[in-house]
């Protein structure tokens, strides 16, 4: 063949190069070969290891592994708790950089605890530990040294509606032996089981109540059957220490039963009672709460009365959604003025107090506040944008480092020992690794993580790593164009938006294509099972059951079409199709019956705030991955079509009816 005259070699240069290539790679192979065979050695060693198959560990094969660490900790672990204090205080000092540290202490607290080797316990302690039963132990072991700490920390951990572990039965016993859990403390915590729903637990402390709680056990007798008697069993009983805390159980169970009723036994109540400002406060922001979420109409002057002194975020909130659903626009303005500073100053809310001022004919205002609300990155800030006729604010933080610096970061020894156990299919491990790094990483480490991560192509842990180091302005790092191919492909073929798709992935599962949730979605578009079959015979194929749909090419598949159902159900609208998604379609078909007819207006009347805070998320992360696909510029995009913008919300949208 002749050779080819446009290539940088010459035919003998070509040769002298291919020869250079090949010495190198066989330079190379040994070392490959030898990294293999360590990760080999390590992961048997591991496996032996959490087996306690000493014998089988290969010790001159992992030593001077990066992981030879995890083999050390199963190794001291199998020892406690006859180890030395020392030695596990030498284990942590040696791996202070790794999660092994952290769970190696919480492993001889716990082991030292069981045995009642309390000195050894406070030696390797270094504060309270995470964890119930760790935490019982510890504060045992603490009476001694500090009695006052650690009854103050028993008493937070006796304050439980449920039952606690065993082994805080020690402790708590002790605590009674000297009086700081006394029948004050143990009716409180009655109190609180009745609340919990755990009777069990309540009747048990009863029965450790002297005969001067008989008239209370009494009375709490008769309430537990009948939540209103307390209008009676309360005065009767009177200033008994009781009281308060009966009162308080009473009405939390009378507010879920009978909010109407609720509110009039209280409002006889309240006034004859010495209840103590904090349950007070908390009976009457129940009452609140409950009459707005089940529109008690003859509760609302007593919430409009009670709304200002009792003044939190998410009773306010509450009342201006009630006051934008029945269009009272005087009244949402008000309300949002009494929002504290944080929850009033933030896009959402300037958005409706911007709304509301337009409609009360104050455009200055409005304007202003328009003004303010586009300064966020939300659906409602873009939302504001779009009204101002400006582009979106996406304040986007850009991060850039050379490849010198990503060989340097994967020198670091988190990076090393989380690649290590990627190789060896530890995952769990992994993610633990690098994510305790990242949290304990100052803001540059972190980036240089984020980046090394993204370099490698970890979009899942990329995301995760853009939250533990909260780098809420990295838009590149939290939405990678992860799949992009494939959601483009199958985005076309279901003709669905392919940016649209990747906001719900990415708002899904984060890119996590084994994510499976508690109800039982999967993969990247968390399909539930049922949904995947449908969809699957729909398209002519094979069921993919329950672990085939984690398959990433096949959700994206299986994902796209299924949303592209949803826009052709509601006329290609994205909030009611997203919505649906979500909560699914038979919920959006009943809110649009009793829907306002405005888009902003039917995004804040979902009653359901995982979906109404859901559908806001995927049309704001569309508009985020338009924006990066754009190189980060915004004009020309918009959060919404002009039908979606100026069309009906109601059952208009419904393409079959």
């Amino acid at each position: 063949m002749a050779p080819n005259r446009n290539s940088p070699f010459h035919p003998a240069q070509l040769k002298r190069r291919l020869i250079s290539l090949a010495t190198a790679t066989a330079l190379c192979l040994p070392l490959a070969q030898a990294v293999q065979a360590d990760d080999r050695a390590l992961r048997e060693a591991l496996s032996a290891a959490r087996d306690q198959q000493w014998s089988r560990i290969d010790e001159a094969a992992i030593e001077g592994h990066v992981l030879t660490g995890y083999v050390e900790y199963h190794r001291l672990r199998a020892r406690l708790p006859q180890a030395q204090p020392a030695e596990v205080l030498a284990y942590i000092e040696r791996h202070q950089d790794s999660p092994l540290a952290g769970w190696m202490r919480n492993q001889a607290i716990t082991r030292y605890g069981q045995a009642g080797d309390k000195a050894r316990l406070l030696a390797v302690s270094d504060g309270a530990p995470e964890g119930t039963e760790r935490q019982c132990y510890y504060y045992d072991a603490l009476l001694d040294r500090d009695p006052e700490a650690a009854a103050r920390g028993g008493l937070s951990l006796w304050f439980a509606g449920r039952s606690q572990p065993d082994a805080c039965n020690p402790l708590f016993s002790r605590l009674r032996a000297q009086g700081v859990i006394g029948e004050s403390e143990t009716w409180e915590r009655l109190i609180l089981a009745w609340k919990a729903g755990e009777t069990g637990l309540a009747g048990f402390l009863g029965r450790q109540l002297g005969s001067g709680w008989q008239p209370a056990l009494d009375a709490y007798e008769r309430v537990r059957g009948d939540y209103a008697a307390i209008a009676e069993a309360a005065p009767r009983l009177g200033d008994h220490p009781a009281t308060p805390g009966l009162v308080s159980g009473a009405m939390h169970g009378l507010t879920r039963a009978d909010t109407a009723a609720a509110l009039g036994t209280w409002r006889r109540l309240a006034p004859r009672l010495e209840l103590g400002e904090e349950r007070r406060q908390a009976i009457e922001r129940d009452l609140a709460f409950y009459s707005m979420v089940r529109n008690v109409p003859e509760n609302r002057a007593w919430v409009d009365e009670a709304l200002p002194r009792l003044a939190t975020g998410d009773l306010l909130e509450l009342r201006v959604r009630t006051a934008l659903g029945a269009r009272d626009w005087r009244g949402a303005r008000d309300w949002i003025a009494l929002m504290p500073d944080d929850t009033r100053h933030n896009s959402r809310w300037q958005y409706w107090q911007a709304r509301a001022l337009e409609q009360l004919g104050d455009s200055p205002g409005a304007q202003a506040a328009y003004e303010r609300a586009a300064e966020g990155r939300s659906f409602f800030a873009f939302a504001a944008a779009d009204r101002l006729g400006r582009p979106y604010a996406l304040g986007d933080e850009r991060n850039r480092y050379s490849d010198a610096e990503r060989r340097e970061v994967a020198q670091w020894p988190v990076v090393r020992r989380t690649e290590a156990l990627r190789r060896i299919n530890e995952p769990g491990l992994a993610n633990s690794e690098w994510l305790g790094a990242v949290a304990r990483a100052d803001g540059e480490t972190a980036r240089r993580l984020a980046d090394y991560a993204a370099s490698q192509g970890w979009h899942a842990k990329l995301v995760q790593t853009t939250i533990a180091g909260r780098m809420w302005d990295a838009l590149e790092w939290r939405f990678p164009a992860a799949y992009r191919d494939s959601f483009q492909r199958w985005g076309g073929e279901a003709g669905v938006d392919p940016y649209l798709l990747m906001a719900i992935a990415r708002r899904e599962s984060a890119y996590n294509a084994e994510a499976l949730s508690p109800a039982g979605a999967r993969g990247l578009m968390q399909l539930m099972p049922g949904t995947a079959t449908l969809v699957s015979r729909q398209l002519g194929l094979a069921d993919p059951g329950p672990y085939g749909v984690l398959e990433p090419e096949l959700n994206i598949r299986l994902g796209s079409t299924y949303l592209g159902d949803m826009l052709g159900r509601y006329s290609g609208n994205r909030l009611a199709a997203a919505a649906a998604y979500n909560a699914g379609p038979g919920r959006v078909d009943r809110w649009l019956r009793d829907s306002p007819r405005e888009f902003d207006l039917f995004v804040e009347s979902i009653p359901f705030r995982e979906t109404r805070d859901y559908v806001q998320a995927i049309m704001t992360y569309r508009v985020i991955f338009e924006s990066l696909a754009n190189g980060g510029e915004s004009r020309g995009i918009a959060l919404l079509s002009a039908s979606e913008a100026n069309g009906r919300y109601d059952t208009s949208l419904l393409a079959r009816q």
